[in-house]
């Protein structure tokens, strides 16, 4: 895929946009101010491979714990502002590496300005949020309600009041909970403007519906180069968004880090418990830190055969199935034992 080349920023020492790779974020739900809960969670949500963490910075207390946080993690941060443009800025002066603002909802052009004046002091990047909810009622009225043209023009907005203090060290998003919206949004703004992308589906849903939602509208987007970094919003623990996040990208060969599982639906030729194993598979093998493809199949058919281009793979028969590595049988096995061996060969290679 040819990916649009935007601004080069960087949040902490983890650039974002030009030619960096594509990072993948998420925000904690721990009040940010418990330091011990919150520095867990995130480094619980670094070992799963998420690049930057966001949390809300609510009140003065929440903004003094970042630097013991930052003490105690290896991610850049960025503090979640609303309305309190003071929060901002004792959020900069604590050492955050990004903040994440609407300039609109902060105040007059003032208290935007002291933002801005920290931000450059410190040397910090803004990202400008703009969602479906959070449109102006002139650009609403002007475009005829929510859609592309009156988020983009109303992010358009919020620039032009950070360009216009010589402010531009900034990145942008634009999320709607409409997956189709989301998609028009991006890719009309990525046609007025070059400041880096943060791709997400905001408000989701649930794990499950919201892994969908997020996974159709990140990866139409990535796979017309659109996006610098991304965030999976979901209801759940935060390490499913990170999880997803990373096999979007693994799914788009955008990265290539870790196991990939590919696995059949089964079917009636299955004669072993194929999703039993895939489930244990699945837990076995996040710890496991090769990049190889591995195929958990049902039957013959789906094995050697159509798995082929896998590194190592099994087969079920009736109760008995084989491991193959690159389309070659190298050894048959009882089921109970199949995935114990599999596990036994991936270590070896």
């Amino acid at each position: 895929m040819n990916r649009k080349v935007t601004k080069k920023i960087f949040v902490g020492d983890v650039p974002v946009g030009g030619h960096s790779k594509i990072t993948v974020q998420s925000m904690t739900n721990t009040i940010t101010k418990d330091v011990q809960s919150t520095v867990r969670q995130i480094n619980e949500l670094e070992s799963v491979g998420c690049d930057i963490i966001r949390f809300a910075v609510n009140d003065l207390e929440d903004a003094k714990s970042i630097p013991t946080i930052k003490s105690q993690i290896n991610i850049p941060t960025i503090a979640d502002i609303q309305y309190d443009y003071r929060l901002a800025i004792a959020s900069a002066e604590n050492g955050i590496d990004c903040l994440r603002i609407n300039p609109g909802n902060i105040g007059d052009k003032n208290k935007i300005r002291e933002v801005v004046n920290a931000c450059k002091y410190y040397g910090i990047p803004i990202r400008v949020g703009v969602n479906s909810g959070s449109i102006k009622k002139e650009f609403l009225n002007k475009y005829n309600g929510v859609n592309e043209n009156s988020i983009c023009y109303s992010a358009l907005e919020e620039i032009e009041v950070l360009e216009s203090l010589n402010f531009y060290d900034i990145k942008v998003s634009l999320k709607a909970s409409n997956v189709m919206l989301s998609i028009n949004s991006y890719e009309k703004f990525s046609s007025l403007c070059d400041y880096p992308l943060h791709l997400g589906i905001t408000e989701s849903g649930p794990a499950f519906s919201g892994t969908v939602k997020s996974s159709v509208g990140i990866g139409a987007l990535l796979s017309k180069g659109i996006g610098d970094t991304i965030r999976v919003s979901l209801t759940t623990n935060p390490v499913e968004e990170v999880r997803v996040g990373r096999e979007i990208l693994k799914s788009l060969d955008i990265i290539s880090d870790g196991v990939e599982i590919i696995s059949c639906p089964t079917c009636s030729r299955t004669k072993i418990d194929l999703i039993d194993i895939v489930n244990k598979a699945q837990v076995k093998l996040q710890t496991v830190n090769k990049d190889i493809k591995v195929a958990l199949m049902g039957c013959p058919v789906n094995g050697p055969g159509e798995a082929k281009e896998a590194d190592i793979g099994i087969a079920g028969g009736d109760g008995i199935g084989i491991i193959f590595k690159k389309g070659k049988v190298i050894k048959k096995v009882k089921e109970e034992d199949l995935l114990d061996e599999l596990l036994k060969e991936i270590e070896e290679m």
